[in-house]
């Protein structure tokens, strides 16, 4: 029987970010997407997706849902049978980006949360091509839903996040590295060295994706995803 599938969205998103995958992967298997919200540390976002999630299951983070699905490996290992770390990084957070969030917490709280992701954090993230406005349209109304409260918390989570290094040297699940290969938040070169930071990994690059694949090229996401979710359980 296929394990459940957890997804874990990026700061500022929800379960839309991962519909197209949502509608392949749940014709086969229970699927459930944990928000990551609820907290201001990435200790208490991942106690609650453990408390939501079943006893085992597959794990899929991006971004933010990956610092999250690294934190919630190093609380319960024995609860996940394989791990898709996406556009992420396990690196704690440096003095510049966390000084870099504080005049966007300012705008979020005096109401220009839409004008922040549609100017600054959308058009950096997503690259080149014909679906790029009705994304970022999307990513500014799932912005809008979680509302200024939640987004200020996810910024104090990641402000404070932990160096999870460890966690990837001593992974022992099928892992998969994947990211876009034009994404300037977390770029190729950091995914090249978490992949090598895991004893099992397998590394893909989405080409023509920035920072959300799964909405840019979910064609190929869900295709990468896809070879994971069929990789034996057992290493050798």
């Amino acid at each position: 029987m296929n394990e459940p599938l957890v997804f874990l969205p990026e700061m500022m998103c929800d379960a839309r970010m991962f519909w197209p995958q949502i509608l392949e992967f749940g014709l086969t298997r229970a699927v459930m997407v944990a928000p990551v919200t609820g907290a201001s540390s990435v200790g208490a976002i991942a106690a609650q997706v453990l408390d939501a999630a079943p006893s085992r299951f597959a794990l899929v983070g991006a971004s933010m849902g990956g610092v999250i699905a690294m934190e919630v490996l190093r609380r319960a290992p024995e609860r996940v049978t394989r791990v898709a770390l996406m556009d992420t990084s396990p690196l704690p957070e440096s003095p510049q980006v966390a000084a870099g969030r504080e005049p966007q917490i300012v705008a979020v709280r005096a109401g220009r949360l839409g004008g922040l992701v549609r100017e600054e954090i959308g058009p950096a993230a997503l690259a080149h091509g014909p679906h790029r406005g009705e994304i970022l349209n999307l990513l500014v109304e799932m912005a809008e839903t979680l509302g200024p409260d939640i987004i200020v918390a996810q910024s104090r989570a990641l402000q404070r996040r932990p160096d999870q290094q460890k966690i990837l040297r001593t992974m022992r699940v099928p892992a998969l590295v994947l990211c876009g290969e034009h994404d300037k938040v977390c770029p190729v070169k950091r995914h090249e060295f978490m992949a090598e930071l895991i004893p099992y990994s397998d590394f893909q690059i989405i080409p023509n994706a920035g920072h959300f694949p799964t909405l840019e090229q979910p064609e190929a996401t869900s295709a990468a995803l896809a070879t994971w979710l069929d990789s034996p359980l057992v290493l050798r």
